[in-house]
């Protein structure tokens, strides 16, 4: 049976930055003691100057490592760093670039970690998997261990921009069809769907789906998002894999990223938000409750809009598959042809 961990704390409160030793006393009373390193980027250390000062001056002895990308080998390079220098302790302050980072590093040398975000934009936060650049500008998933804390300071994630939260929500929507797939995969015979995980990343959709606080930037629905976000995370670590947040709509995403870089940017949460239009018209179910989604929270999924033309729509669709070949989604068995892609392409455009 696959053996799971959970983080020790989950705080979302204003300045809680300030006193994270005092939150973890009763489960690493000597944490201001460890040799902490601080991974964040140069904007973020410059934007949020007086915040890492205070974060910095809770430990005795602490230091500053400023991210140029995203990439496993700069993970690599910052595990080297930690081991060499005896940090017992990576703390992550940013956005999901950040975050997969110094958690993939902080897995390879096997310090502590505390997440700090500064975004809400996709579940990564939490999850047991990191997406680092690699080769070729690909990104590819690895496996690590979620954070021992995650501390959400409310005014921080309220400074970000909406986009970003938009991001977030979006992530959460697409566990709707993720979680289908992971049934029909089932059906199958190719996975076996752990019924605690699956139940935790509904209640992560649900509470999105059926919430009726609108107002993005209020401290309620802060608390609200990244209650959704964690459990997405956490249904991933009870399942051993990312099967209750990821299917044939991160296909979709993974698509565009490894084959359409150069063209295409758009924010994952969008874009897997996205693809959850297509993939539940795949699969054949409630479009009408993604529809009252994308609308209510106005998640910009129009493609055009991210420059995602007809023929990058198509193409990331018809080779959505070969990204993860391993993973069974309806895609396996759903019409891909670019008669039917465009008339799906053509809907989301009027969205």
């Amino acid at each position: 049976m696959h053996q799971f961990r959970l983080p020790d704390h989950l705080r979302v409160e204003e300045g809680c930055f300030a006193y994270i030793p005092e939150m973890m006393e009763d489960v690493v009373p000597d944490l201001e003691n460890k040799k902490t390193i601080i991974v964040t980027e140069k904007a973020l250390k410059e934007l949020f100057e007086d915040t890492l000062s205070t974060i910095a001056s809770s430990f005795g002895t602490s230091e500053f490592y400023l991210i140029e990308a995203a990439t496993y080998d700069e993970a690599v390079d910052l595990a080297k760093y930690i081991t060499m220098k005896e940090f017992g302790l990576v703390i992550g302050f940013g956005g999901g670039t950040v975050l997969d980072l110094a958690k993939f590093a902080a897995f390879v040398s096997k310090a502590g970690y505390i997440c700090l975000p500064t975004t809400l934009s996709n579940d990564s936060l939490a999850s047991p998997v990191a997406v680092l650049g690699t080769e070729g500008r690909a990104r590819k998933t690895f496996k690590c261990t979620i954070p021992d804390a995650i501390f959400v300071d409310v005014n921080i994630i309220m400074s970000a921009p909406e986009r970003q939260l938009l991001s977030g929500i979006g992530d959460t929507i697409s566990k709707y069809t993720a979680l289908n797939d992971w049934r029909i995969a089932a059906e199958e015979g190719r996975e076996n769907v752990h019924d605690f995980a699956y139940m935790i990343s509904k209640m992560a959709f649900n509470s999105i789906c059926y919430n009726d606080m609108k107002e993005l930037k209020s401290k309620d629905f802060i608390k609200r998002l990244t209650q959704a976000l964690v459990m997405g995370g956490l249904a991933m670590e009870i399942a051993g894999s990312s099967r209750p947040s990821s299917g044939s709509e991160h296909l979709f995403c993974h698509a565009l990223e490894e084959n359409y870089a150069d063209d295409v940017r758009v924010p994952h949460g969008i874009a897997v938000a996205m693809g959850s239009y297509a993939a539940c018209k795949f699969q054949g179910r409630n479009i009408e409750k993604i529809t009252r989604l994308l609308k209510e929270y106005n998640i910009p999924v129009k493609p055009s809009e991210w420059k995602i033309t007809e023929d990058i729509f198509v193409g990331a669709w018809q080779s959505a598959s070969a990204t993860r070949p391993e993973r069974y989604t309806i895609l396996n068995e759903a019409e891909l042809s670019r008669e039917h892609l465009l008339a799906i392409y053509n809907e989301l455009e009027k969205l």
